[in-house]
């Protein structure tokens, strides 16, 4: 199992939480399945940059980003070196401190 540390987010995770992952899960998945209730409007079909998430540390770990993936990136409030779209991010054995930025690009927010 993978140790993923979810840093404090205002509205999701207040007080942060440390989850305990099996390898070869999604970020995404990850955070859903642990109440963590990420933005994620395209269904995690790669479509859209609500799962934005920024890997502070781990971040070589994961599997390569591809074109697609970075194309969109683009797009993301608050882009940083190591973001990632947390769909598209599969957690492998090393342990991750992950933040979830403070805004996404939707305008009204999608309940999931």
């Amino acid at each position: 199992m993978t140790i993923i540390k979810i840093l404090p987010h205002h509205e999701l995770c207040p007080e942060g939480r440390v989850l305990d992952v099996a390898p070869g899960t999604s970020l995404c998945e990850a955070l859903l399945e642990n109440g963590i209730e990420i933005e994620h409007a395209c269904e995690m079909s790669c479509a859209c940059t609500t799962c934005h998430v920024i890997v502070r540390e781990g971040l070589a770990s994961l599997n390569e980003a591809q074109e697609e993936e970075e194309d969109l990136l683009d797009r993301a409030w608050g882009l940083a070196p190591q973001s990632r779209l947390s769909c598209q991010a599969i957690v492998a054995r090393e342990d991750l401190v992950v933040e979830i930025p403070r805004y996404t690009i939707n305008h009204a927010r999608e309940h999931h």
